[in-house]
């Protein structure tokens, strides 16, 4: 008989196996997916952005996979090798050996220097005159840990190679002018003279004024300031910038008419007819170790100052002078004013109508010799 509270319930076993089964996961399940979807995607991007901005190997003059060596080199301290081209009288012979420095995009055989020099001012004056390959360009081996201090390391090893003596005289083109900066602060004890072609400047160098260097980077063309603001800020992505095809890149690079004054079409026009093309070997071993090297260590921060330097010739035992075109539309002159203002030890030559490309205009090769080996001007 039954109490008189209620009796035993009795559950079915289908009841039973009913409560007892687990929830459904279907939310989780989807979540974990999408978990890791999102996971798989996020390493896709990575590995592609690692792909898009890292550089190819370059093609090293000599290797296997590299272009030949056809000019002569010698072996530098760190074991790199420097490519090198001898013009004028014999060296030994010499009483004024000129060490040239070429620009950007360009490699020693342009050497406006050498190659527009009279002849009888060569004889005259016993000129002898050396370009060489700077890291990554023609045919001098790319150097990766490249710094301002190492450049100037290069050349003063060239001279020593070759025997130049204990002091020399230097001339350096647009983006060849930061190897004169970086003698001077270096190696001044090693130089006779300097001078400085429509030489690139770095807009962040700390003594600019912000005013005047913000009212110089902007009269560049927009992708230009857009290209050298990578190069500055964000170096790692210099190679992705300079290959990508979504935006407008370096204009220098592309060779872009729009960079050049009038003065410097004139000057292209009448280039005599037999003067020979020496694009192919400037970037044979490859863009990003000639260069995009060039823009992030010219257009990176700088170890020192060069507002900073002290006139290395202060008994007038040589001298220090700057060229600089009025219309260069690579390099704005507002800036060359400057720096000509701030040391006062540089003399300046500011050459009306003259664009970026004056040292190749007729006669601008003997003025420069004569000017930095006699002092007249």
């Amino acid at each position: 008989m039954a109490g008189g509270g209620g009796g035993v319930r009795k559950i079915s076993a289908a009841s039973a196996r009913a409560h007892t089964r687990r929830p459904k996961q279907t939310s989780s399940f989807k979540g974990g997916l999408f978990s890791k979807f999102i996971g798989i995607l996020f390493v896709g991007v990575i590995a592609y952005a690692y792909q898009v901005t890292k550089p190819p190997p370059p093609k090293t003059c000599g290797s296997p996979n590299g272009p030949p060596v056809t000019a002569p080199r010698f072996k530098l301290n760190d074991g790199r090798h420097l490519a090198y081209k001898e013009h004028g009288v014999p060296i030994q012979d010499a009483k004024h050996k000129i060490v040239f420095v070429h620009g950007f995009d360009t490699c020693r055989l342009h050497n406006p220097i050498a190659d527009f020099l009279p002849q009888e001012m060569v004889r005259e004056l016993s000129v002898y005159v050396v370009s060489f390959d700077r890291p990554g360009y023609g045919e001098s081996d790319p150097n990766p840990n490249r710094t301002l201090k190492s450049m100037a390391l290069d050349v003063e090893e060239l001279a020593d190679h070759l025997g130049l003596g204990s002091k020399f005289y230097m001339v350096g083109f647009s983006m060849g002018g930061q190897y004169l900066w970086t003698c001077l602060k270096y190696i001044p004890h090693r130089l006779a003279g300097a001078g400085l072609l429509a030489p690139v400047v770095n807009y962040w160098w700390p003594s600019f004024p912000a005013n005047l260097s913000k009212e110089a980077y902007y009269q560049q063309l927009p992708q230009d300031q857009w290209a050298l603001r990578v190069a500055h800020y964000v170096p790692w992505l210099t190679y992705w910038w300079n290959t990508q095809k979504w935006f407008p890149s370096s204009s220098v690079i592309a060779h872009s008419p729009l960079i050049v004054s009038k003065q410097d079409m004139e000057i292209l026009k009448n280039k005599p007819a037999n003067m020979i093309d020496y694009t192919a070997p400037v970037r044979q071993q490859g863009e990003y170790e000639s260069l995009h090297r060039d823009m992030m260590v010219v257009f990176g921060k700088w170890e020192f100052d060069p507002m900073d330097l002290e006139n290395p010739f202060p008994n007038n035992e040589g001298s220090v002078h700057l060229w600089h075109g009025d219309e260069d539309r690579m390099v704005p002159v507002v800036l060359q004013r400057y720096i000509a203002q701030r040391l006062p030890w540089i003399k300046y030559h500011e050459l009306r109508g003259a664009g970026h490309l004056f040292p190749l205009g007729n006669g601008m090769s003997a003025t420069v010799v004569k000017t930095l080996l006699t002092g007249e001007n």
